[in-house]
């Protein structure tokens, strides 16, 4: 049985955040879902998940990003300049759960945006408002808190441990 509408978090200073949430966009993906993957904050660098174009139309992978790097490495000028395009990718999010083009919205990096200060809590409330009851969310990060946590069904702590 598959569990839709839920909204879930991976976060945590461990690696695999990103990873598990693409997972879980492809184990959707096999049983009939449509998957739509926003990423921020990690540039539009080509690479890492060109593999997902195999898996289109039903996982599809957008990025609003114009600068090749991640967005902590720009000067102050280029943040400045990224800071529109990650607000059209938030907008476009909303599109997407408003017009209910997926069944599972993967929102990458997008708890970095409100650590930022790009995006706020009410921002994030805003758009899980905007989310019908069937289609489910799943963001990444590094830091969540309370309050953060409460929005959620479920919360997924990634933690590296390192034995020596």
């Amino acid at each position: 049985m598959v569990e839709t509408g839920l909204i879930r978090i991976f976060a945590g200073t461990g690696r695999g955040k990103t990873s598990a949430a693409i997972g879980q966009g492809i184990k959707a993906a096999t049983r009939g879902k449509t998957v739509s993957v926003i990423q921020f904050l990690k540039g539009k660098a080509d690479g890492e998940f060109d593999i997902l174009k195999r898996l289109e139309p039903e996982m599809k992978l957008f990025r609003f990003e114009k600068s090749d790097v991640c967005f902590d490495d720009l000067s102050d000028i280029e943040k400045e300049e990224e800071k529109q395009n990650i607000r059209n990718g938030f907008n476009f999010a909303k599109k997407v759960l408003m017009t209910g083009e997926c069944d599972l919205l993967i929102l990458d990096e997008f708890l970095g945006l409100i650590d930022t200060g790009l995006m706020t809590k009410e921002d994030l409330e805003e758009l899980i408002s905007a989310k019908p009851a069937d289609i489910g969310i799943i963001m990444t990060g590094i830091n969540i808190n309370e309050e953060i946590c409460r929005l959620a069904d479920e919360v997924t702590k990634l933690e590296t441990v390192v034995f020596s």
